[in-house]
């Protein structure tokens, strides 16, 4: 390993890393504006310079590797010094070259107070400045209804491009001209269509790019930050919540290495308008058709006048995407205790049951772990829909090379952009017969492969047959190696943030029971009198027919337009609570803010109604909840962790028998990424980026016809 002297102090590095990142190791503070540990080496900016003993010319940290350093003819450890006289000059000189044409609108910019240019003018500048020309103007590019900018600001550290060509995969910005001509703009002009567009915003060292929702709205020092995660799909990426008052104003990623790295996608980010929009503030009864507002007594008593006279074979009740773990067991609770059958968390029909094992209804490789994989195989996904979030981390090993990826399904065409190369297989169920029996011409790919990495999208297995796709999912999975003991490439990637722990936690069918489709279906023949949904917005509300329907939620989406009581809850935003994400970590959200109105946090609506019907549950706060349900599954208890599950289960899923499949071609789960849950359909933003995106396809499809 490289042994360098910084600032008179040796110290080891591991080979391969930057003169800045050794630098960092020792505590040595290094400014720059064009680096970034995520990104490629640009070492344009030169505000990172620092002196090597020997040499009369200053080196640039962030592109001198550690390994281009020779010692001394007596072996002697090369000195870096990172404050001497010269370099601060050196900084100092940078930096009044970058403010020559960066214009003094601090007080209206949204970036001020979190600027690393005002930071750094601040620790590195000078007092005057030698320069008293006209500064340059550069006229603002449109680039979307998400970013906003001022290109005046813009210092040319080329970030937001080298985002966009290697994490997003989208070359949609670059740069024209040279020197001070340079602008960054978008390719013909147009706007970014990229979902994770919006990390630049977060990129940007200087407020050129900046959020066009959030503009002008608050500053960084009026704003509360709490720490929680995302639910907008199953990834369970780490945010941080800025509020002003009971107003959430801005989502921001926070750093975890194992989930979603720094980045959040731009559905995260800019829903944030839907938590104050078509809220439910109060509750609501069904009178001739109309909701009128009532009394919370009112609102359970009419539930309680129902239930005592429905038996309990003809009640239902079924747990939404976005539930925490916490609501989801006191729900499945007080069903329980009034002696329900018909209890299911799988609202969109799929075919995952915890009877099979933990291990069959997980993404077992991690997130973390797609680095190890050297095949993939897609069946019934397209993750840069459902998970934008992980699919950069498949671009990511992609980039990487000796990667073969394969899609069955899940993508309308072979022309679908998963911003990486694939080889279409086709949409056909059959073709996994093929697969699993070896005969297939993708067969030969999977059988090189020394780590192969199956992935199953909820597209194949919320179908009829998804049993059966499930079962030769394992098959593949176990005839080509990708289950050891030292390697479960069985992934399932699910697309609800409620949906692992609601299998967790058993909210499934009893025997004798119904499952989502069976009690739409009973529903609709009057076999079904009372049924509960618990943020359920996803279901076919007009095939309820006259069963009498009780929504707690926080929307007035399809739920509560179809519910005779209706029962105000708290957003995600509103409540603590443990999520678990689709690799099965345990992830602790925490309240932000308060629900509006008379809203109150789900569980608690619960424990009131549970009184009212005769079966009240034993814990009366959040704290006794989470015991009675670490009581009955203790790995939620594992904050952060992931508890690793036998693949022993999935061999014997692959022993099933395969039923007879469909012949309906194999789709994805998300048709509209930005319409894909109550919240994000309340959302002003995600409605124009809906719109946007479905003009630019038809605009697309005309242009090829």
């Amino acid at each position: 390993m490289p042994r360098l002297i910084i600032d008179g102090q040796e110290i080891e590095v591991p080979k391969g890393i930057t003169v800045l990142q050794a630098c960092e190791m020792l505590g040595a503070e290094i400014p720059r504006f064009c680096f970034h540990e995520r990104l490629s080496i640009a070492g344009n900016c030169r505000m990172c310079l620092v002196e090597q003993v020997g040499l009369s010319k200053l080196q640039p940290s962030c592109a001198l590797s550690v390994d281009d350093l020779r010692p001394g003819n007596d072996g002697s450890p090369v000195k870096i010094r990172t404050n001497s006289r010269k370099v601060r000059e050196a900084r100092q000189g940078v930096m009044q070259f970058l403010l020559i044409n960066h214009p003094l609108d601090c007080p209206i910019c949204d970036q001020g107070g979190e600027c690393d240019l005002q930071d750094q003018a601040m620790a590195y500048g000078v007092e005057k400045s030698r320069f008293h020309e006209n500064k340059r103007a550069v006229e603002d590019r449109d680039i979307g209804p998400l970013v906003k900018t001022i290109m005046t600001r813009c210092i040319h550290c080329t970030r937001c491009i080298r985002f966009m060509t290697e994490v997003a995969g989208v070359a949609e910005l670059g740069a024209i001209g040279r020197g001070e001509d340079m602008e960054i703009v978008t390719y013909l002009e147009q706007g970014m269509t990229s979902e994770l567009q919006g990390n630049v915003i977060d990129l940007c060292p200087v407020g050129a790019l900046t959020s066009r929702p959030y503009a002008f709205k608050a500053r960084p020092w009026e704003l509360s930050r709490t720490e929680s995660i995302d639910v907008m799909d199953a990834v369970g990426s780490n945010i941080r919540v800025d509020t002003r008052g009971r107003e959430v104003m801005r989502v921001l990623p926070r750093l975890n290495e194992g989930v979603n790295e720094e980045w959040i996608s731009d559905k995260t980010r800019f829903s944030w308008d839907g938590l104050r929009l078509q809220r439910l503030d109060r509750p609501y009864i069904r009178k001739d058709g109309k909701l009128f507002s009532a009394s919370w007594q009112d609102a359970f008593a009419a539930i309680a006048c129902c239930a005592e006279r429905t038996f309990a074979n003809r009640i239902g009740a079924i747990a939404g995407d976005m539930a925490s773990a916490e609501e989801m067991f006191a729900f499945k609770d007080l069903m329980v205790r009034l002696g329900v059958k018909s209890i299911d968390c799988r609202q969109d029909g799929t075919s995952l049951h915890p009877d099979l094992g933990r291990s069959t209804y997980l993404f077992n490789p991690t997130i973390e772990g797609i680095r190890h994989a050297d095949s993939l195989l897609l069946i019934g996904t397209n993750p840069r829909l459902e998970a934008s979030i992980l699919n950069t981390r498949i671009r990511k090993r992609f980039l990487e090379g000796g990667f073969p990826i394969a899609v069955a399904g899940g993508v309308p065409d072979s022309s679908a952009d998963l911003t990486y190369d694939y080889k279409y297989l086709g949409s056909n169920a059959s073709l996994l017969e093929d697969i699993a029996s070896g005969s297939h011409e993708f067969c030969c790919v999977l059988e090189a492969s020394s780590h192969p990495m199956i992935m199953v999208g909820q597209g194949a297995l919320r179908r009829p047959d998804g049993r059966a796709l499930l079962v030769l999912a394992a098959q593949i999975a176990q005839r080509f190696g990708a289950l050891s003991a030292s390697w479960n490439g069985f992934s399932v990637l699910h697309t609800a943030a409620s949906r692992v722990a609601g299998l967790d936690l058993g909210l499934v069918p009893y025997e004798g029971g119904h499952d989502v489709p069976s009690m739409v279906n009973a529903a609709r023949k009057g076999a079904l009198d009372l049924l509960f949904l618990l943020s359920a917005d996803e279901l076919d509300m007009s095939s309820l027919g006259a069963a009498f329907v009780v929504y707690i939620g926080s929307h007035g989406d399809a739920g509560a337009s179809r519910a005779d009581v209706i029962l105000p809850g708290a957003a995600y935003t509103e409540k603590s609570g443990i999520y678990v994400n689709t690799e099965g970590r345990v992830q602790l959200a925490h309240r932000a803010i308060f629900p509006p109105g008379e809203a109150r946090e789900d569980w608690s609506i619960l424990r009131a109604l549970s009184t009212v019907l005769g079966q009240t549950l034993p814990y009366d706060c959040l704290e006794s909840l989470q015991e009675a349900m670490y009581a009955s599954a203790p790995h939620l208890s594992e904050f952060d962790q992931i508890r690793s599950e036998s693949a022993r289960q999935v061999e014997a899923l692959a022993a099933l028998p395969v039923s007879e499949l469909d012949s309906a071609p194999l789709g994805s789960a998300i048709s509209d990424f930005y319409l894909s849950n109550p919240i994000a359909r309340a959302s002003a933003v995600m409605a124009d980026l809906s719109f946007r995106e479905k003009s630019r396809r038809e605009a697309a499809g005309q242009s090829d016809a």
